[in-house]
């Protein structure tokens, strides 16, 4: 049975696997796509699938990396159809191949409600992009992080003159993130950190 002729079966939506990436989740730098070649080479789809069905599936491969939840197709014809510049009959007759466009997708829910189409090795590359799409943004902020600490010591210690505030467990991590929630928006510089630091002891004093 072919990808189209699954997709007019009736299914039974509890019975269908979760996709493991949210529709919330973003991937807005993902520029380049990781391809692994001798797999790709190796594959079944490559050495047994027409040329032009080839040449669409991979084609599903890249539209897939921009959608909702990323990774997943939507499981309607006229919208793939459209996706790939395609007539409707064109579609339907490339799903009526031995091996179709859609070799290998199944039919997964989504956290939002939606049923779509995913492919093991498609969203294999969508969790190990969003991945490292996280660990990057994690040490950017905690980068970020460090940097203002750096600062503020160097503020408080150098340039007010209250190196002994410094010496408390935790001081300067304290008045941090307090600077952040109260005024996330305000430029560190020297006249707001010394009355800030007046309000921060006043407010927090034992």
């Amino acid at each position: 049975m072919n990808a189209h002729a699954r997709h007019l079966q009736p299914i039974d939506a509890e019975d269908l696997e979760e996709y493991p990436i949210s529709a919330s989740d973003r991937l807005d730098s993902h520029y380049f796509l990781q391809w692994n070649l001798k797999r790709w080479r190796a594959s079944e789809f490559r050495r047994k699938a027409d040329p032009d069905v080839g040449w669409y599936g991979m084609l599903l491969f890249f539209i897939a990396q921009d959608e909702t939840p990323i990774g997943t197709l939507p499981c309607d014809d006229e919208q793939l159809a459209y996706e790939l510049r395609l007539p409707l009959e064109k579609w339907h007759a490339l799903n009526e191949r031995k091996i179709t466009p859609l070799h290998n997708w199944h039919r997964v829910r989504c956290d939002n409600g939606d049923i779509r189409w995913a492919h093991p090795v498609v969203t294999e590359v969508a969790v190990e992009a969003l991945g490292s799409s996280r660990k990057n943004k994690a040490e950017q902020e905690e980068r970020k992080y460090n940097k203002r600490l750096k600062d503020l010591r160097e503020m408080i210690e150098g340039r007010i003159g209250a190196g002994q505030l410094l010496r408390a467990p935790g001081f300067l991590e304290r008045f941090n993130d307090w600077l952040e929630e109260r005024y996330p928006r305000t430029q560190r510089r020297e006249p707001f950190i010394r009355s800030a630091l007046d309000e921060f002891q006043m407010e927090c004093a034992p």
